[in-house]
């Protein structure tokens, strides 16, 4: 009895195999967790509702499509206009797909068969969406902040909202560790090229379209995580710079400082990392202070990362070493646990220390029922509230910014500028910020780290100034 073929997503050349297995597993996780739940009848069915083709405003020009994010989770489907069912009680999955007009093989290729798709995603049934309104039981599990499915006649049905599709994402499988491993590999390769071609006189915009033209042909990552952040100078204290209102224009001037934050997507899944480092190579004494104040907090936090740690306690681990670090530089005087007090770290680092990370970058299920933010500056940007767990995939993203806004607010505060140096202080305006982004995945003992850039100072330095070398000297040097 031969082997069945199990299908892989997989843009050829190197990169990376993915098979359909993973969203089965998914889907067979969902079901397993679902029938352990208090509440959920027998019976019951789980509809998802992929995403919908948009176009450009009132014209006919598409928009690059991008699955819903829950909908991939569960049935990996790339094309839009889809539904998911999954019947609880017996794990059996059907796929909905359109009914395309003729007119469609004309302008926009070959119309499949229902067969067709149900051996391209190893589904038990697919349906046309047209027909959807008939299935008996549907139960719409979407969580508490996604659209839930809709369709005519869901009004017959019973509808419930569980939190649970939420935390079946979590937790990542081997075959998704697989994929996370895979964009961080590519990511990082992506920003050593960034790193290798950087140089003054250069646009911030330059820099992103050579990450994005490395991830696409290297990596087949049609689609970037989130909008490139490539700010210099004191761009690079602008947290979400790159936006609509700060695109990435500025020219690159000798003696700024990098922050590079960009992360491909490969088949949906994301990565996350943040590359910061002299645009002309070498390290002025106050970038290299900042920057191995961040280096230091990261690594901090990554020893003391494993199971069962709180992941609040390891936003205020950073917080307390960045503190320390800016005594050491002069910028602040007086009493650490004083100044936790008064929650100056915000001041230099305004956002959350990380986040989870998986098929979105900001990925679901941080906050479980009953957990609130706490209401502090900092932390009440933090994006997750849980104890760490085994198998969560996280970003560390530690940073110093000096953030003119915030400064001229903790100068104007007495409870804080009392342990401000203004004279040093002063020396800093400008300066933009240092942030250190890498994705790791937790394991049984501590963590795995996913990106692999170059991380100290004399790493860094060593990186540049070996891609600045002559061709011809490298070779030389090769012969030697």
């Amino acid at each position: 009895m031969s082997a069945i073929s199990i299908p892989v997503y997989w843009l050829g050349n190197d990169t990376l195999r993915v098979s359909a297995a993973l969203f089965a597993e998914n889907r067979r996780r969902l079901c397993e967790g679902l029938k352990a739940k208090d509440g959920v009848v027998s019976q019951s069915v789980v509809v998802l509702q992929g995403g919908e083709q948009k176009q450009r405003y009132c014209t006919d020009t598409d928009l690059l499509f991008r699955q819903e994010s829950f909908f991939h989770w569960a049935f990996g489907v790339t094309e839009p206009d889809c539904f998911g069912a999954i019947d609880v009680d017996s794990g059996k999955s059907i796929l909905f797909v359109p009914k395309l007009p003729e007119s469609y093989a004309t302008w926009m290729g070959e119309i499949f068969s229902k067969e067709h798709f149900k051996q391209k995603y190893a589904v038990d049934e697919v349906q046309f969406t047209c027909d959807v309104s008939a299935a008996r039981g549907l139960n719409t599990d979407s969580g508490s902040t996604c659209r839930e499915a809709s369709f005519q006649g869901i009004s017959k049905y019973s509808v419930s909202h569980l939190l649970l599709l939420f935390y079946s994402r979590l937790l990542k499988t081997d075959m998704e560790l697989e994929v996370l491993r895979y964009t961080n590999r590519i990511s990082s390769e992506a920003h050593k090229m960034v790193m290798k071609h950087v140089k003054p006189g250069q646009k911030e915009y330059e820099m992103e379209s050579l990450f994005q033209h490395y991830c696409y042909t290297k990596g087949g990552m049609r689609h970037t995580s989130y909008t490139c952040i490539c700010g210099t100078g004191n761009n690079s204290s602008v947290l979400h710079y790159g936006h609509a209102g700060a695109p990435n224009d500025k020219t690159i001037v000798d003696g700024d400082m990098c922050l590079f934050d960009m992360g491909g997507e490969y088949y949906c899944y994301s990565s996350d990392i943040t590359c910061s480092f002299p645009a002309n190579g070498k390290f002025t004494a106050d970038q290299r202070a900042i920057y191995e104040a961040v280096l230091k907090s990261s690594r901090a936090v990554m020893a003391a990362i494993k199971p069962g740690v709180k992941w609040t306690d390891m936003h205020r681990l950073a917080d307390r070493v960045h503190l320390e670090e800016l005594v050491k530089v002069g910028i602040l005087k007086g009493s650490v646990e004083d100044m936790l007090k008064v929650h100056l770290g915000s001041v230099f680092m305004p956002h959350g220390l990380g986040h989870l990370l998986g098929i979105d970058v900001h990925d679901v299920g941080g906050y479980p029922e009953g957990v609130e933010r706490i209401n502090e500056p900092g932390l009440r940007s933090l994006r997750m509230g849980r104890l760490v767990q085994e198998r969560m995939v996280l970003t560390v993203e530690p940073g110093i910014y000096f953030i003119n806004h915030l400064l001229d607010q903790a100068l104007a505060n007495p409870a804080q500028s009392c342990f401000i140096n203004s004279q040093v202080l002063a020396r800093f305006r400008g300066f933009g910020g240092v942030r250190i982004e890498d994705d790791i995945a937790v394991t049984a003992n501590g963590m795995e780290l996913l990106t692999c850039v170059p991380r100290t100072v004399e790493e860094i330095e060593a990186f540049m100034a070996d891609a600045a070398k002559p061709f011809s000297a490298v070779v030389s040097q090769e012969k030697l």
